[in-house]
């Protein structure tokens, strides 16, 4: 939890969304165990919402962890469908495989190994749905990177639009309104993404305050 969502607020939001199965309970302790960041519940029932609206059926993943998002995206996706997870730690990879597989989802499922700017341009288009959840300061090339390939009627979806553990939510406020403020590579990425979203007339972004605030961007053409 973070100090700039309020934990009721969380908590609510996690009442509401959709109920976590028994592979997604044992993600959530195994992150918990190992203290390693993940998108939460409330998140994941937003992420498999977003991908059942867009109907789809092509996801992409900037960062994928032992695949907890990837798992509540794989909820959303027909049999046919696929979502790429990415990730540098092959140990990551093989646990997000065997949950996967645990869950069903397995055969909805591809693994990349490696930095996924560069595993994003062996890819073709078009991706119905796209997470950024790469390195912070990195959002905004990774955007750069799959633009182009988002279908018209899908979303790019970033993670920490609002705060992490290296983010100094008052400098990333005081960006966002224009003013000049030193700060650290993180907030500064992250700053970029936003902006470079926003202003895209290509996409519609608006912000979700859940988790780690995600920001939401439509294609809209």
């Amino acid at each position: 939890m973070n100090d700039v969502v309020p934990e009721r607020i969380e908590r609510f939001a996690r009442l509401v969304g959709p109920d976590a199965d028994a592979v997604v309970a044992e993600m959530d302790a195994y992150a918990e165990k190992r203290d390693f960041p993940t998108v939460g519940p409330a998140v994941g029932g937003w992420l498999r919402l977003l991908a059942t609206m867009v109907g789809a059926e092509r996801i992409f993943e900037f960062g994928s962890g032992f695949g907890y998002s990837a798992y509540w995206f794989a909820g959303a996706l027909p049999e046919s469908g696929e979502v790429v997870l990415t990730d540098r730690d092959p140990d990551d990879l093989a646990r997000a495989r065997a949950y996967l597989e645990r869950g069903g989802y397995l055969d909805r499922a591809a693994f990349e190994q490696g930095d996924a700017v560069e595993v994003v341009e062996r890819y073709d288009g078009p991706f119905d749905a796209v997470l950024i959840d790469n390195e912070k300061h990195r959002y905004a090339e990774a955007f750069r990177a799959v633009r182009g390939k988002v279908a018209p009627g899908g979303v790019v979806v970033a993670d920490n639009a609002i705060t992490a553990d290296p983010i100094d939510f008052d400098a990333l406020v005081a960006l966002m309104d224009g003013e000049s403020v030193e700060t650290d590579e993180h907030t500064r990425g992250v700053h970029e993404y936003l902006t470079t979203v926003r202003d895209d007339p290509a996409f519609e972004t608006a912000l979700i305050p859940v988790g780690e605030g995600i920001a939401v961007s439509y294609r809209t053409g």
